[in-house]
């Protein structure tokens, strides 16, 4: 199991979680997984997040592994410009 760590705004969509549960092994697993649980997560996850990987921001795709015991973040995808 992994343990997702959420922003403060998505916690009014998993009923006040701030921490949730799933079975990943990968970030593409994680993402399907936390829609599968919490599916008012799926619009936020599709207008674009970023996880969080020991500290680590993911930015090559879905297929990133998940250490067992990571310490895993969804944050809000950051845009600049």
């Amino acid at each position: 199991m992994v343990e997702v760590h959420l922003w403060s705004s998505l916690r009014s969509l998993t009923g006040g979680c701030e921490v949730v549960e799933v079975e990943a092994r990968t970030t593409g697993e994680l993402l399907r997984e936390l829609v599968r649980a919490h599916p008012q997560l799926q619009a936020p996850i599709d207008a674009g997040v970023s996880v969080a990987i020991d500290g680590r921001i993911i930015a090559t795709g879905l297929s990133e592994p998940i250490p067992e015991g990571a310490e895993v973040y969804l944050m809000q995808r950051l845009r600049g410009g």
